[in-house]
């Protein structure tokens, strides 16, 4: 990137809040062990019903409450935010195995929803329950609690939605595993 002036002046973000949750360390540790297939598809699940159940505070910062008017209006949000506990070294990994799990294929990291990558910003679909001031409260989130929140943007089908999005067999076949048996 040195090389290429177009790109290679630093950003600046800034968080604009901080995320309150019952999480309090990463649930899923993969990149560095082989997770056991049929232990790893049960932690999953249960980890999943978890972060369902779970009721999420987002505390933006009091002199930014205004950028939440009318937010409140939407039943779902779009959360962007910061992995603050991924180790620096952790983020230059280039390849995967999708969740850990050595029966499936190494993957690029631009593949995977793992929040190991060059700049960690992740973002999440989230159930809005209610709004009090400069606080969301939400479900679904599965951030840290004390990530940093990048942004926030209100979710419309009109502008998200994709029409019949296709995926790789392995994704396809973790979605299968991860709704048999239910959860």
């Amino acid at each position: 990137m040195e090389n290429n002036p177009e790109i290679s002046k630093p950003l600046e973000l800034y968080p604009v809040g901080v995320v309150k949750s019952p999480i309090k360390k990463p649930m899923l540790h993969a990149g560095k062990t082989d997770l056991e297939l049929k232990e790893g598809i049960e932690r999953a699940k249960s980890q999943r019903k978890e972060i369902d159940e779970n009721v999420v505070e987002l505390v933006i910062l009091p002199e930014m409450s205004d950028l939440l008017d009318g937010v409140d209006g939407f039943s779902h949000i779009l959360v962007l935010y910061w992995p603050h506990l991924i180790d620096q070294e952790r983020r230059s990994l280039l390849k995967v195995h999708p969740m850990g799990r050595k029966d499936l294929p190494m993957q690029g990291i631009y593949a995977t929803c793992s929040p190991v990558r060059p700049n960690p910003i992740l973002v999440t679909a989230v159930r809005l329950l209610e709004r009090d001031g400069n606080i969301l409260k939400v479900k679904g989130l599965e951030a840290v609690d004390g990530s940093p929140i990048i942004d926030i943007k209100p979710y419309s089908k009109h502008y998200y939605q994709v029409e019949n999005p296709t995926v790789p067999a392995w994704m396809e076949q973790i979605h299968r595993e991860l709704e048999e048996g239910g959860s």
